[in-house]
């Protein structure tokens, strides 16, 4: 577990090679414990080197790191990691002690790192021995032989909850300052509304009297509640007050990060792409992207055809969404013309993310779907690279992942929903309910 205090006692911490993939500095995020790098994490490293995903470069960057360490005291007395931090000391290996031999009798990559966390815990009976990995079977397996085991926690947030209550509900408010809302074009001071603390930059509100609602933003610059209207966006009309609330933050010029979340069918893509081609001649690009999560472990060289038969599944429920949005409108209609001729002319791109990885983004609209499946580090990488002009929302179901390493608190999304709440370029939209079909949302519920 990292940035956790000792109690006076210096633990040691064993690695697995998918903390180092998950985050190349993490021998930097354990403060004054020391760290032992398995030999056998090395060897694995060694066949991540090369390719273009961001394992690959996270397994050079931290052999860079290595490098610039390096030296025989590694492998003897240990080298420091910096002030107020650790030792960290690579295992060359160690024989299996007969209990572990007896319970894991295959020699994996998993069970060497095992036997090395076993005889450090024997050589170091009075200091906490921990190995740290985002494998869930492997800390079964190490708690299996009375191992203490604990997931890689440097960047899990921490109150999962908050994320799927960022609207708030205000009841029994004043009638007369809830008319006046509908009348002001300039918004109502905060102070009037008198909520006990200032709320977050861009919240969203459900405000409600005795008689009507309304449905409201804070706006962080001029320090007023202000009325969000429904409106349609290129042929997508708004079906519930989350819709409403995240159309209304894709429009919003002044906001260029943006993290929609909820549950498959609530809306979240279509919303963005429609908000998207409503702003079109805004930007001189749309581009949609998702990370491509092979099934089974199965690499896109397993898939027959050529690169474009690989990726074509993976980026079908994209295509999917913009042929809702075209079937908005008549085949002869101008809009119908103007989504083909942008996708002929690359005004409008579907790609995979791993294809924009480097690449500088100026005065683009962004969209990345499916972004529970990053990890915070990518999502990072990727507003990084925003350029002048560009915004850049995010989407996905944080209940919904298919990375084994990956969790509803540690994945990229919740992150990014966290770690930039409060800030005057962000919003986030929780959206709960689907509107896909009652089916559906039936089916999403119940089973």
């Amino acid at each position: 577990m990292a940035k956790k205090k000792s109690s006076g006692i210096k633990k040691i911490f064993v690695l697995d090679t998918n903390v180092i993939l998950h985050d190349y500095k993490a021998i930097y995020h354990f403060e004054e414990n020391d760290i032992i790098l398995p030999i056998v994490v090395l060897e694995e490293l060694d066949k991540f080197k090369r390719g273009n995903d961001l394992l690959n470069y996270h397994a050079r960057e931290f052999t860079r790191e290595l490098d610039e360490l390096s030296g025989d005291s590694l492998f003897l007395s240990g080298i420091s990691l910096g002030k107020d931090l650790g030792k960290l000391y690579i295992e060359p290996g160690k024989g299996y002690s007969e209990e572990v031999h007896d319970s894991f009798p295959e020699k994996t990559p998993d069970h060497r790192i095992l036997s090395i966390a076993d005889a450090v815990r024997k050589n170091n009976p009075d200091r906490p021995v921990i190995l740290v990995t985002k494998d869930i079977n492997l800390r079964m397996k190490s708690k299996s032989l009375g191992i203490k085991a604990e997931d890689y926690q440097n960047d899990k947030i921490a109150n999962i909850d908050a994320l799927e209550k960022d609207i708030a509900i205000i009841t029994d408010l004043d009638n007369e300052l809830v008319s006046n809302l509908y009348q002001s074009h300039e918004g109502i001071a905060v102070e009037e509304f008198k909520f006990g603390k200032e709320p977050e930059a861009h919240q969203y509100f459900i405000l409600k009297t005795p008689k009507s609602s309304a449905l409201a933003h804070y706006d962080p610059f001029n320090k007023v509640i202000n009325r969000v209207e429904k409106v349609s966006s290129f042929g997508i009309e708004p079906r519930n007050a989350e819709q409403t609330f995240s159309l209304d933050a894709l429009l919003r010029p002044e906001i260029q990060l943006i993290a929609l979340t909820g549950k498959a069918g609530t809306g979240k893509t279509l919303l963005a792409l429609a908000a998207a081609l409503h702003q079109r001649k805004q930007f001189n690009q749309i581009l949609l992207a998702r990370p491509i999560v092979p099934l089974a472990n199965k690499d896109l060289g397993f898939l027959p055809g050529d690169v474009k038969d690989k990726i074509g599944p993976y980026m079908q429920p994209l295509f999917d969404n913009l042929s809702v949005i075209k079937n908005k409108f008549k085949m002869q209609s101008s809009e119908y013309a103007q989504i083909d001729d942008m996708i002929k002319n690359e005004k409008l791109v579907i790609t995979p993310l791993a294809y924009i990885r480097g690449r500088s983004l100026s005065n683009v609209f962004f969209i990345v779907d499916e972004a529970q499946n990053l990890t915070p580090h990518e999502v990072k990488t990727i507003i990084t690279r925003a350029g002048e002009g560009t915004k850049m929302i995010f989407t996905g179901d944080i209940q919904q992942i298919d990375s084994p390493y990956l969790d509803s608190k540690s994945n990229g999304l919740s992150y990014l929903t966290e770690k930039m709440k409060g800030q005057d370029i962000f919003a986030h939209v929780n959206l709960v309910k689907g509107e896909r079909s009652y089916l559906a949302d039936l089916a999403s519920n119940l089973l």
